[in-house]
């Protein structure tokens, strides 16, 4: 009879996307040479670094206690090398069955999305690192990771700090909403789609006065109704859109519960506008051609791709994270996301569960 770490283990296979073991060969993760040719062990010494937060030793030393596999810290951190491609490309076959699809871009440039996180090394005196990352789109290249103190000047989260290219479209939430990130992108002739901080919004409708968002908002009295204004970013001359549309009841009441919970954890009142904003979802763009539908779509891609890290802030706060070598933090980025995906896969499926268990389970191996 299977133990329940065997069971589990084959629970967690059922849930990779077909011809993972294939690819960990076809993508250069697996070289024969090198000892460890078996996909499935070495996805388990990665699960154990990556996703359980271990130190490079601390997993060296569990894979030969466990009679998992017989590897030193070097040779770890150089199988985490090879198979940053091979991590990546499971990562975009889990988003696709996750059900993100890619809204049409038009042109050769890129779509990207910039985020950013803190992350605490284990211990009592754990060092806390800020990563900031742009993932880009649809092939989730990892094409920029910076990796630095997460206190001090100039390491916070802004688009000034990322390299932009002609006619990229920078996607980033509403701590990118700020005229120095907005007005960085478009001076390297890219443009921006991020959402809307309400308390600092610096535009104005044309020429005139600031403009008024939560008075714009409030003329969304439908749910799925989208609105679209032009403005301009104060004390530039740069053009853009505002774009929104109003949520459904139950995520406004979801949203106001988050509210609620917010506001009694820190023992403060919420004001009356805040609850109106949370009815809404508003983002504002530099780019003048597309459709406000397929803006909120991109954004919407934006959001779910974060939501699987967001959903794992309890992972991505652990973890010694590569500082040197930008190949093995990229694959490490992509184990993060890769573990993401797989919970939330893991939870999409718990709520089918059969009397038996997970469907389309492995069979146990023949004894």
């Amino acid at each position: 009879m299977s133990n329940a770490a065997d069971e589990n283990w084959r629970v967690l296979m059922s849930l990779l996307p077909d011809r993972w073991a294939e690819g960990a060969t076809e993508m250069g993760a697996i070289q024969r040479h090198r000892g460890n040719s078996f996909p499935e062990t070495l996805l388990r010494l990665f699960l154990l670094h990556i996703g359980c937060g271990y130190s490079l030793q601390e997993t060296s030393v569990r894979a030969r206690q466990s009679r998992l596999a017989q590897i030193t810290n070097a040779g770890l951190t150089d199988r985490l090398r090879h198979a940053e491609h091979w991590l990546r490309w499971m990562c975009t076959q889990l988003i696709a069955e996750n059900g993100i699809s890619m809204p049409p871009h038009a042109g050769s440039a890129s779509v990207r999305i910039v985020d950013g996180t803190i992350v605490k090394e284990p211990g009592k005196t754990g060092s806390q690192w800020r990563i900031l990352y742009s993932l880009r789109l649809p092939d989730l290249a990892c094409d920029f990771f910076d990796l630095t103190r997460a206190a001090g000047t100039g390491n916070g989260e802004s688009f000034t700090r990322v390299p932009v290219r002609d006619g990229d479209l920078m996607l980033g939430d509403a701590a990118y909403c700020s005229a120095s990130s907005i007005s960085w992108v478009v001076a390297h002739r890219g443009d921006v789609l991020v959402r809307i901080n309400p308390q600092n919004f610096p535009v104005r409708a044309g020429s005139g006065p600031r403009f008024d968002l939560l008075s714009g908002l409030q003329q969304l009295p439908e749910a799925g109704q989208i609105g679209n204004w032009p403005v301009v970013l104060e004390g530039t001359q740069i053009s853009g859109r505002v774009c929104a549309i109003r949520k459904s009841n139950e995520a406004i009441q979801a949203a106001h519960r988050r509210l609620e919970r917010r506001a009694s954890k820190k023992q403060t009142r919420t004001k009356p506008q805040t609850w109106e904003y949370a009815k809404y979802v508003a983002v504002f763009t530099t780019d003048m051609n597309l459709d406000a539908n397929l803006v909120l779509e991109w954004y919407r891609v934006r959001w779910q791709i974060e939501l699987a890290f967001k959903r794992l802030k309890s992972l991505t706060d652990l973890g010694h994270v590569p500082k040197h070598d930008p190949q093995s933090a990229r694959a490490w980025l992509y184990g993060k996301l890769l573990v993401a995906l797989l919970t939330q896969k893991l939870v999409r499926f718990g709520r089918e569960f059969s009397p038996w268990g997970y469907p389309g389970l492995p069979a146990a191996p023949a004894k």
